[in-house]
């Protein structure tokens, strides 16, 4: 789940992280308000789940409260589209306002799980205010890692190395470590699969302050977070993905124009890559699960020929414990709520396949039945051509 900035800095602040002093405005008016207890220049800062927001248009600075008005007036109530948002853009129903800082330097610190190694693992970089992923790809060498390993748990001595790796003055060699232990504070105890400071910036007076920050927590643990649900903004996800989660399907909308429904993550990842293959773009991912029943597919089934961008679909399934007879009475069910109107080719094998297809094949649904795999593509493709 992911959490506005203005959110974050709060749960960063709890943890003793310096962040800048603020408010949030959902109108100008209160733009204009918040402004003057806050110095004589302000930021006006879109709160939206995207980065990218300050080559959009979506960070501005003012000098005024009438300016601070007139600038989120020139945010607030619009749609920011960003290198990170569909073409659509975001709705930007609020602005953070905070003090500008005089940056002295702009540092990055993150921590996220290495999938290889099953680990968290906190990185820093020089090149702070810069997207990681370009920092990664061009100069690797400057980012700085320091693996925890949850056996031995965190330890200062860990984090010594990125202090000094960032080439900090010696006034703040002192409370860097502390400023990363508190972060990996926030990471574990919040069960967080992302928390990041891009920029953690040096201030002219030596302070090191998080001058923007992104939480995500894990879905899976927010029972154990009373209250946590509500920070969640509906308004800033994908309408099919938030409907999806609803049902625990994992949905991720992309931005091809096949539609995939398939059991397992392995076998999404082959039906993608084979999709890719054959020339063309999935338009989503969808894994209904090993377990899913009937009515879990029908909801599948329809958010995935919901998207109005989707060609073509193509299921697949391998029955095992998801028994292909209830895959195909989903899709059944599925039929008689919606006007199906893109070619679906299906392709099933496992457990009672020989009743799923009897079921799709008497139902008189313009579906096309495929005897593997690479049939199916072939199918899907030329069915989206016609």
């Amino acid at each position: 789940m992911k959490i506005h900035e203005c959110q974050a800095k709060e749960i960063l602040a709890s943890y003793g992280i310096m962040v800048p002093k603020g408010g949030v405005a959902t109108t100008p008016a209160e733009a204009k308000e918040i402004a003057p207890s806050l110095g004589e220049r302000v930021v006006i800062k879109a709160q939206v789940y995207a980065g990218g927001r300050g080559k959009a248009g979506g960070i501005r600075t003012a000098s005024s409260p009438d300016e601070a008005e007139r600038q989120a007036s020139q945010i607030i109530g619009k749609r920011l589209v960003t290198h990170q948002t569909s073409l659509e853009g975001v709705p930007v129903d609020k602005v953070l306002v905070e003090e500008a800082a005089t940056i002295k330097r702009e540092l990055y610190l993150g921590i996220i799980i290495d999938s290889a190694r099953g680990i968290p693992v906190i990185m820093a970089s020089e090149a702070g205010g810069m997207d990681i992923e370009e920092v990664a790809a061009k100069t690797p060498e400057k980012i700085i890692k320091a693996y925890v390993d949850p056996m031995t748990g965190f330890h200062p001595f860990l984090v010594r190395r990125l202090a000094y790796g960032l080439n900090l003055e010696p006034e703040q060699i002192m409370p860097a470590p502390q400023l990363i232990g508190n972060l990996y504070r926030v990471f574990q105890e919040k069960d967080c699969s992302l928390v990041e400071i891009n920029p953690l910036v040096v201030t002219s007076d030596g302070r090191l302050l998080a001058l923007d920050a992104k939480l995500n927590i894990d879905d899976n643990a927010l029972f154990r977070h009373p209250g946590y649900a509500e920070l969640r903004d509906p308004g800033q996800e994908d309408a099919l993905e938030l409907e999806a989660s609803q049902y625990n399907i994992f949905y991720i909308k992309l931005v091809g124009d096949v539609g995939c429904m398939v059991n397992g993550a392995g076998l999404a990842m082959a039906t993608m890559d084979i999709i890719k293959l054959m020339g063309a773009e999935p338009a989503n991912f969808l894994d209904v699960g090993g377990g899913a029943s009937e009515e879990k597919v029908t909801r599948a089934f329809t958010i995935m020929l919901s998207d109005p961008k989707v060609k073509a679909a193509l299921v697949n399934i391998f029955g095992g414990i998801l028994r292909c007879d209830i895959v195909a009475r989903g899709m059944i069910e599925a039929a008689k709520q919606m006007d199906i109107r893109v070619p679906v080719v299906v392709r099933m094998r496992g457990t009672n396949v020989e009743e799923g297809m009897r079921l799709l094949t008497e139902s008189g649904l313009p579906m096309i039945l495929a005897k593997d795999l690479t049939d199916a593509a072939e199918k899907v493709m030329a069915a989206k051509k016609n």
